[in-house]
């Protein structure tokens, strides 16, 4: 485990929406980083895309989630 440097406006952003998402703000660094990898290795992905493909490999079931 490292520590990443980033500049303090950024770290406010990251602050502001880890409280939107109720993530810690390390939780949100590190989803944005994880979703930002994948695509880049995946350029023709949407955000939708891969996200929707986390949540299955998660075994998450969506219809449970959404009440369908």
């Amino acid at each position: 485990m490292g520590i990443v440097k980033i500049d303090d406006e950024l770290h406010e952003e990251v602050r502001k929406a880890s409280s939107v998402m109720e993530r810690s703000i390390n939780a949100q660094a590190a989803f944005w980083i994880r979703i930002g990898m994948l695509a880049e290795a995946n350029p023709h992905r949407t955000y939708s895309d891969i996200v929707e493909e986390q949540m299955r490999l998660a075994n998450v079931d969506m219809r449970k989630v959404s009440g369908g």
